[in-house]
């Protein structure tokens, strides 16, 4: 039969991340402790260092971004509705 699939939430790859990286234990250590492979465990590792600099990202720039195409989608349904009620106050 063969084996289910593990699913690991976030909050666990980041503390098995966290232990690699402080470097108190090996990888094998750390991989038999909590029953994952080691190559997982590295992996982990690297996305955690890769991803750190997002934190400390400015956090205007991620709004202004996200912003603009919801601004834009809002001034064309206005101009949609505005030409409909001007279509509907002839008729």
């Amino acid at each position: 039969m063969p084996r289910q699939r593990r699913i690991f939430d976030g909050a666990f790859k980041a503390k098995v991340a966290l232990d690699a990286i402080r470097g108190l234990k090996t990888v094998s250590e750390l991989a038999s402790l909590h029953k994952v492979h080691p190559t997982q465990i590295t992996l982990w590792k690297k996305q955690l260092l890769d991803g750190a600099m997002s934190v400390f990202d400015a956090p205007s720039a991620k709004k202004a971004a996200t912003d603009e195409p919801r601004s834009a989608e809002l001034y064309e349904q206005i101009g949609r509705l505005k030409v409909e009620l001007d279509w509907l106050k002839k008729t």
